[in-house]
């Protein structure tokens, strides 16, 4: 970082051995030492304070007032602070700016310190460790992730690991190959988890190009994998990995050991929440790339925004839990259709039964039990917390009673996932007692405050309370007893915390003040004075209040302590609440918009019957349902249509439906069958990577490779107007060649929207493709769209209406009208064009090569011909009249 000219910065003045510097400051360089590269903000009393470049740099990004306090090297020390009562809006804002917090608080007595109070870091805020409810997002994790690369021979083995500190989720996955195999399922694997911080060796050079992710160098020690192995195995309190499926791994466990590492220095403690593991496989969801999660719209629109979005229509959880887990089985749908199945089971119990509005308004009730467990476990829990979680597991009999009702044979039985759910929900008995007994019914917010237990729950703390507590009876009495002793009708016996008790007189009253009375205070208009009666009960009194606060932090810690044992229990009833709302709201959502339950299959297919799009049909009127069948011999759609004929909203719908259906959910569609589907790829839309680079044909090119080499034919393909960023005869000839791929080679199922007319050819020689059009209806200069998928090709793209309807100028409009008239006029007189795709009786080697050269051949024939005759003039042996000659026979030979 660039200082100001002149002044020396935190590293300078610590190495400046001649400069004196104050022991507080001393004390805060050996502080920032040990964290460079992070932000200190050292408490000092009542503020945190930066200083050096820290203030530099915070003054600047907090909009906050940059100051000085001291001299080092002849220059000013940069300072600037925030009230410690502030600081998490702070935080939040620094966090989400990418930058990490080292909280540095004092720990000695004021009192009895003879230098500076004794101070240390707490705690490390970085935007992968955050477990404070007023830093994370609400309905979405943070997790931090570290990697670890392995090579021998030419294969590069990458492991990875992930943890949600907020849930306690600590998740593994590895995956070998040559580099640039690796480099493309890494970027794969960090758009699907999109982690907050990734940790990386000091070496490594993976992670240089993800952007707007904060990385953290580590040193490559912290990687190793038998460390990383025994890490996990302390961690977890087992003496092998196999029951989580870790048999076998190596890089993914020196990623582990770096990322526990890392959590714990950050924490200041061990990671007590932390205490299950889960491997993931490559084979195990639905692949979703970033394209396509982007153009799906899946949680956020193409524009970056929050709505409308296939998480906004259907979040209608009434818990942060629930709304979790819905956004992360909408980017992690499973492949096993057997999950699916018993979620479509658990929604058409919920909706026979009725019970999902019961449901919600008792889940209103339930706080965010996960996350409240996690800083139980960090024992950074706040007394609210557990006022919130005593309350939500009070809810508890009355989700199971409603849930009971839901399932039976024929509804899920006593295996079904409702009969799970039942399950994890039973109520915590001692956990709830404890709660009940220790927490009173409105809690302070801090324990610092007081008021934290309930009366009963401590004997001695109650005797405190009763000193402090009585004080306003007391002084009541005594302010009877004093006006009736010295006759003095205004007089008064108050308390503030700065001066204590005192009997407050009048300046016109003070001639009748009695001889016991002492002077405390002289104000304008009055005198306060003190007793010796008074002063007694007074140190009695804040005594006990400064004891009681003692004693309630001590209480406090240890009933963080002694809910630690059920913190495993507690995430087994999250968890349980999490897939309870997330499938009581798809319940209701399917219930209120006519959504029905699909057919999983083993066969190959995708049959929707009346489908829509879930998104658009609550942004429109009228929405007009489709149907889309594949089968194992119809596995490409060729989609024709005028420009907002609704070809990309049928696309989309169709990849939506699938992937609804094996989210778990039902789907907007009379009925939907579907059979194996192990990834969804999309090529959609105009877009451009300017910063990287990259034109839009370079975009949808490579979008298009990621596609051709990685679609199967359990594969869904979305293809719209490939080929239409380059000129006519490239472009076609790519859409062509990409289109014959994907039938004969990929064997997905795809939709191939496209302008070019010739490849409605396409299905003539290839059987498995078909042609369907979005229909429109012309009215004098106008166009109506029909939006109805129909059999065959479109006849016209209708080009010149959708301008019109753009508000391109009449004349341009007009001028187009009457070139377009020459174009198809031209086309009409010139020679027939063969059929481009047609299948010459030859050998399947020469019909290959042909039909490959055929489009290009076809569509270039006319123009060759004019360009032999160009080349066979000789413009110096023309005379004037022969080369008119030749103009008028050139001029017949383009008109031909």
């Amino acid at each position: 970082m660039t200082t100001v000219p002149k002044e020396i910065n935190a590293a300078a003045a610590k190495k400046n051995s001649a400069e004196k510097l104050t022991p507080m400051m001393q004390q805060y360089l050996g502080i920032k030492e040990n964290h460079p590269t992070m932000l200190v903000f050292y408490r000092m009393g009542d503020f945190y304070e930066l200083f050096f470049e820290d203030a530099e740099k915070a003054s600047r990004l907090l909009g906050i007032t940059l100051t000085a306090r001291g001299v080092a090297s002849g220059n000013p020390i940069k300072m600037c602070g925030v009230p410690f009562h502030s600081l998490d809006g702070y935080l939040a804002k620094l966090v989400k700016l990418g930058e990490s917090v080292a909280i540095c608080e004092q720990i000695g007595d004021p009192a009895t310190s003879k230098g500076p109070v004794e101070r240390k870091v707490m705690r490390v805020v970085t935007p992968g460790t955050l477990t404070d409810a007023d830093l994370l997002p609400e309905k979405a994790e943070r997790p931090l992730l570290a990697m670890c690369s392995i090579t021998q021979r030419k294969t590069v083995t990458t492991g990875l690991a992930w943890l949600s500190l907020a849930s306690g989720a600590l998740k593994l996955m590895e995956f070998s190959g040559d580099s640039s195999t690796v480099a493309v399922r890494l970027q794969q694997e960090l758009e699907r988890i999109v982690p907050a911080e990734i940790l990386s060796g000091d070496n490594g050079n993976l992670f240089d190009d993800y952007a707007g992710t904060h990385i953290n160098r580590v040193p490559d020690w912290h990687f190793d994998v038998v460390g990383g192995h025994k890490a996990l195995l302390d961690q977890l309190g087992v003496a092998t990995l196999t029951g989580f499926g870790a048999d076998g791994l190596g890089a993914a466990f020196g990623a582990a050991g770096a990322l526990l590492r890392y959590a714990q220095s950050t924490q200041g403690r061990g990671l007590q929440h932390v205490r299950s593991l889960t491997t993931e496989t490559e084979s195990e969801f639905i692949g979703l790339d970033a394209a396509t999660r982007r153009n799906l719209e899946l949680t956020e629109t193409i524009r970056g925004q929050e709505s409308p979005t296939l998480f906004s229509l259907l979040d209608h959880c009434r818990t942060a839990m629930g709304s979790r887990m819905l956004r992360h089985w909408l980017h992690h749908a499973r492949r096993d259709q057997n999950v699916a199945r018993a979620r479509h089971e658990a929604i058409g119990a919920l909706a026979q039964s009725e019970a999902a509005g019961p449901l919600a308004a008792t889940l209103a009730q339930v706080p965010d039990i996960e996350r409240i467990t996690t800083r139980i476990a960090l024992l950074s829990a706040r007394p609210r917390d557990l006022a919130a979680l005593r309350d939500g597991l009070l809810q508890l009999p009355a989700l199971r009673g409603d849930v009971v009702r839901c399932y039976g044979p024929g509804q899920g039985g006593e295996t079904g996932l409702l009969a799970a759910i039942h399950a994890a929900l039973a109520t915590p008995t001692a956990c709830l007692d404890l709660l009940v007994r220790a927490v009173a019914q409105e809690p302070a917010a801090m324990v610092r405050d007081g008021g934290v237990f309930a009366t009963g729950f401590d004997a001695e703390l109650d005797e405190l309370r009763a000193l402090s507590e009585n004080a306003g009876q007391f002084l009541l009495d005594l302010e009877t007893r004093e006006r009736a002793r010295t006759g003095i009708a205004n007089l008064r016996v108050e308390y503030n915390k700065v001066h204590g008790f005192y009997i407050e007189v009048t300046h016109g009253q003070t001639d009748k003040v009695p001889d016991d009375y002492r002077r405390r205070q002289t104000l304008k208009n009055a005198e306060r004075y003190i007793t010796p009666e008074l002063k007694v009960f007074e140190d009695k009194a804040l005594s006990a209040q400064d004891k009681a606060l003692v004693r309630e932090k001590m209480l406090y810690d240890l009933l963080l302590a002694d809910l630690a044992p059920h913190i495993g229990t507690l995430q087994t009833i999250s968890q349980g609440l999490a897939q309870l709302d997330t499938l009581n709201a798809l319940t209701e959502h399917a219930q209120q918009h006519n959504w029905a339950a699909p057919q999983l299959v083993d066969e190959p297919c995708i049959n929707i019957v009346e489908g829509r799009h879930p998104v658009v049909e609550k942004q429109i009127e009228r929405f007009i349902a489709n149907d889309c069948r594949f089968v194992n011999e119809r596995r490409l759609l060729l989609i024709t249509g005028p420009n907002m004929g609704g070809k990309s909203t049928f696309m989309r719908q169709v990849a939506l439906i699938t992937l609804l259906a094996y989210v778990g959910s039902y789907v907007p569609a009379a009925s939907a069958t579907i059979g194996p589907i192990d990834r969804i790829f999309t090529r959609i839309g105009a877009t451009d990577d300017l910063a990287g680079g990259r034109s839009t044909f370079m975009v949808e090119m490579t979008e298009s490779a990621a596609i051709l080499n990685g679609a199967t034919e359990h594969s869904l393909v979305l293809m719209d107007e490939v080929g239409r960023g380059t000129s006519t005869f490239d472009g076609l000839a790519l859409a062509w060649a990409i289109a014959r791929h994907l039938i004969d080679t990929s064997r997905s199922f795809t939709l191939f929207a496209t302008h070019y007319f010739e490849l409605t050819q396409l299905p003539d020689s290839h059987p498995s493709a078909a042609n369907v059009h979005l229909s429109a209806v012309e009215h004098k200069d106008s166009i109506v769209f029909l939006h109805a998928v129909q059999a065959g090709p479109a006849s016209q793209s209708y080009g010149l209406q959708v301008a019109q309807l753009a508000g391109v100028p009449q004349p341009v409009i007009k001028a187009a009208r009457k070139h377009l008239a020459r174009l198809e006029a031209q086309a009409l007189d010139a020679t027939p064009q063969r059929d481009l795709f047609a299948a010459p009786a030859t050998d399947p080697y020469a019909q290959e090569e042909e039909e490959e050269a055929a489009p290009l051949a076809a569509l270039n024939a006319a123009q060759q011909a004019l360009l032999d005759a160009i080349a066979d003039l000789d413009p110096d042996a023309l005379t004037p009249r022969d080369a008119l000659e030749q103009l008028y026979q050139l001029k017949r030979l383009a008109a031909a």
